[in-house]
């Protein structure tokens, strides 16, 4: 039975994290910038979702490139001119003979957030086992995994996945109070998410430059996950997550690639630290 509970979280994984480059891709821009709506070439998303779910690559790039960085488009006849949209993609890089290689550009992470989210989603359903509150860590799992890779590439935490996550989980984790079988309590989550995400708003109020406030509302969501295990999890979970932190930026320091100053993405460890507090909990409830 564990087997297969493992075998249909990695199938979730990888069926959701194949939905995550696009969504990655869209997300990471500066906090003044609208969500992304085309290509590094131009060509509009479009797709299901409103253009939110979709592959990782252009179709309308997935033509061949000639030398100077121009393509013939669909039906052209040989000496015609290129037409505009045959243009090589942004960020193209040519090849040693100067040539832009031809193919579908990606323009997103294509295999490294899916194969995560994969391991992230079997190592959950090994550790809790077929109690109900996995399909709650199942659900949160992807969102958390995206959360990662935008945090990575922009710094940045979009209120549109952190409040969202903080309302789903506190309510479905209220809905599986209902079922039998849960090892979790609620009201501690709860607290947990008030005092995780008051410690971080006090950190955030103490040194705004070092803790972004999309921090403090992503711990929101983390101090309702790990509360549901109880105390020694919550606090596990958090310290854990400052530990991550603090080892990546001591070697940034040490291969001399960042300062003193220099900002880190902290969501991802802040993640890091919540996933081993629930691998814990679920052990041990």
């Amino acid at each position: 039975m564990d087997a297969t509970l493992i075998a249909v979280a990695g199938f979730w994984g990888a069926a959701t994290g194949l939905l995550l480059p696009r969504a990655a891709y869209r997300f990471s821009v500066e906090p003044e910038e609208p969500w992304r709506d085309a290509c590094p070439a131009g060509h509009a998303l479009t797709g299901r979702g409103r253009g939110w779910i979709g592959p990782a690559v252009c179709a309308r790039c997935a033509v061949p490139v000639r030398p100077g960085g121009t393509a013939p488009g669909p039906g052209a006849e040989a000496g015609a001119e290129p037409g505009p949209e045959a243009a090589a993609p942004a960020g193209a890089e040519p090849g040693p003979s100067g040539v832009v290689p031809a193919g579908r550009p990606r323009y997103a992470p294509g295999a490294l957030a899916p194969a995560v989210t994969v391991l992230v989603c079997a190592l959950l359903a090994w550790a809790v086992g077929p109690r109900p509150e996995l399909a709650v860590w199942l659900a949160a799992a992807p969102v958390a995994v995206l959360l990662c890779v935008v945090d990575r590439r922009v710094h940045r935490l979009p209120d549109a996945l952190t409040l969202p996550l903080a309302a789903a989980v506190t309510l479905l984790l209220g809905g599986v109070t209902l079922l039998p079988g849960h090892t979790g309590s609620w009201s501690t989550a709860l607290l947990g998410g008030v005092a995780l995400g008051g410690f971080y708003f006090l950190l955030f109020l103490i040194n705004p430059d070092g803790m972004g406030f999309g921090d403090v509302k992503l711990a929101l969501a983390l101090g309702v996950a790990l509360g549901w295990y109880g105390w020694a999890v919550l606090c596990t979970g958090g310290f854990a997550g400052f530990l991550f932190g603090a080892v990546y930026g001591l070697g940034l320091l040490l291969l001399r690639r960042a300062g003193r100053t220099t900002g880190i993405p902290f969501g991802p460890f802040m993640i890091a630290g919540a996933l081993l507090g629930l691998v814990l909990g679920g052990l041990s409830a």
